[in-house]
């Protein structure tokens, strides 16, 4: 999801100048296995960062450390709401938490328990979804600015699994300067992956 002056490299004037100037694209490039694989590799990551993150005393989760959204546990925070959102998008459930969700979960354990639920979404979702759905057109209207917009199914499951990676790199940082290892976040150290042969 994208911040009106945040969450993008980009500001408002630049997202209406990138709105007026876009340009009808391909047909859909990604395919339901880069879906399901995906969200295989999103469960996986967060299920190890927040076993990791369970070590550390509240405080620390929550000590603004310069990020973007201040702490560790407000990235996580909007890292979920995000995921909530698009995935809601997808299946035409949306998600009524306002942007960009950095504080709606206090308790680290109703995070968590959010986390496995927002995981469990896509996981079905990406189990279900066809060429079809991702060479269709998505309506909908942004949580930052209540415009409506178009956009390419496929690109916006783009941007799911992108701004989670993203915002999980940010937090794999914020984790080292709090002392905690965030372990291998590479995919193909996924289990299952990765035949090593010699």
């Amino acid at each position: 999801m994208s911040s009106p002056s945040k969450d993008a490299s980009s500001g408002p004037a630049e997202i209406a100048a990138a709105d007026a100037t876009a340009q009808p694209l391909p047909g859909a490039v990604l395919t339901p296995a880069y879906c399901q694989l995906m969200a295989r590799y999103g469960r996986w990551k967060n299920e190890r960062m927040f076993a990791a993150l369970a070590a550390l005393p509240d405080a620390e989760r929550k000590r603004d450390r310069g990020a973007f959204f201040g702490s560790i546990h407000a990235t996580l925070n909007h890292i979920v709401w995000a995921d909530r959102v698009w995935i809601g998008r997808f299946t035409g459930t949306p998600y009524g938490v306002a942007a960009f969700g950095i504080d709606q979960f206090d308790d680290f354990g109703a995070l968590a328990r959010a986390r496995e639920e927002a995981d469990t979404l896509i996981l079905d979702w990406a189990g279900r979804v066809d060429e079809h759905w991702l060479a269709s057109t998505l309506d909908y209207r942004a949580s930052s600015d209540g415009k409506r917009r178009l956009l390419a199914a496929w690109v916006g499951v783009a941007h799911l699994f992108n701004h989670a990676t993203h915002h999980r790199g940010q937090v794999t940082t914020l984790m080292k300067q709090a002392g905690a290892t965030p372990g291998v976040t590479d995919l193909p150290y996924m289990p299952g992956i990765t035949r090593i042969v010699d």
